[in-house]
C-alpha cells in the first residue's frame, strides 16, 4: 500500500495533524478502512487470477476442438482436402 493511500484513509477516519491523540473510535475507523481495501485489493488479484485461468482453459478448448475437427475433416474429405492443399499451394506461387 501505498503512503498516499494510507494518508488518505487516515483522514478519512478522522486523524488530525498536530498535538493530542486520537479518540479510540477513530484508531478503530482507521483499522476498518485498512482492513477493507487490503481484503477488496486480495479479491481483485483472486478474481483476476480467476479469469486468466478461465480465458486459458477456453483457448486450448477451442484449440483442441479445432485440431480434433481438421483432422476429422481431412479423414472424411480426402479429395476436398487434397484440392484445397492444391489451391494453397498455387496462391503460394
Amino acid at each position: 500500500m501505498k503512503q498516499d493511500e494510507i494518508i488518505d484513509m487516515a483522514r478519512q477516519a478522522g486523524f488530525t495533524v498536530g498535538y493530542g491523540s486520537p479518540a479510540l473510535p477513530k484508531h478503530e475507523a482507521f483499522a476498518k478502512l485498512v482492513e477493507e481495501r487490503t481484503a477488496a485489493k486480495e479479491r481483485e488479484a483472486i478474481t483476476d487470477e480467476y479469469w486468466s485461468c478461465i480465458q486459458s482453459d477456453l483457448e486450448h478448448g477451442v484449440k483442441s476442438l479445432n485440431q480434433k475437427a481438421t483432422e476429422d475433416f481431412y479423414q472424411t474429405m480426402p479429395e476436398l482436402s487434397k484440392f484445397g492443399r492444391w489451391l494453397e499451394a498455387r496462391g503460394e506461387a
